[in-house]
């Protein structure tokens, strides 16, 4: 078999792999998506494999999307420091930035307009550069009183209608408040609790990934 014999035939076994490739959908371009949150977006208490951000990566690619998830949670941060991250983060140009903030800045008492306006730079910032972006709800216990955590709860949803972003409502359905699905702080998700939520973050961003 002559040498140029045997570089067409690699060639075009090449282009049948890449054509099939194309039409089984596998042959797109790897999806970024940041994943900008709190200490329940980095894990608190759990390892970094066991935390949603990894869980919601290693479904889409079992799922066969071909997709890279950067955990950017960092505990303790507030709504405070979304636009300056969401800065940081838009270097990388992600395709879609999970945006995760704001329930520390619900459990310590804070304004709720400073932090709608914290959250309104950082999408304003992301939507500049043509990166979507998944609003992750929250909501605080009744005890913040009804007034203060029924305007932190609607915050978001406001949030959603400004910049009519997707949203997923609460990102701890079915996971707040329930003891046997966190740690014993009561407040940060166990392994259990992270599968729970990874199956909520996925119900809403798979959807940006058909479009």
């Amino acid at each position: 078999m002559n040498f140029k014999y045997f570089l067409n035939r690699i060639l075009w076994l090449g282009l049948i792999a890449f054509t099939a490739a194309v039409f089984s959908g596998h042959a797109t371009a790897q999806t970024l998506i940041v994943a900008l949150g709190d200490s329940l977006t980095e894990g608190f208490g759990v390892s970094k494999e066991e935390a949603y951000p990894y869980l919601v990566e290693q479904e889409l690619v079992r799922k066969g999307y071909s997709v890279r998830m950067i955990n950017a949670g960092i505990s303790g941060s507030t709504s405070a420091s979304a636009p300056s991250r969401m800065q940081w983060y838009v270097r990388v140009k992600p395709d879609i930035v999970i945006l995760a903030l704001g329930g520390n800045d619900g459990l310590r008492g804070l304004s709720v307009q400073h932090m709608k306006k914290n959250l309104g730079k950082a999408i304003k910032l992301a939507s500049s550069k043509n990166i979507r972006v998944l609003l992750a709800g929250m909501q605080i216990p009744l005890n913040y009183g009804q007034d203060y955590t029924k305007s932190f709860r609607n915050a978001f949803y406001e949030l959603s209608e400004q910049y009519k972003l997707p949203m997923i409502p609460f990102l701890l359905e079915d996971v707040g408040n329930v003891p046997g699905l966190n740690l014993p702080d009561g407040i940060h998700p166990n392994p259990e609790g992270h599968h729970i939520i990874s199956r909520t973050v996925l119900e809403h961003l798979e959807p940006l990934l058909l479009n």
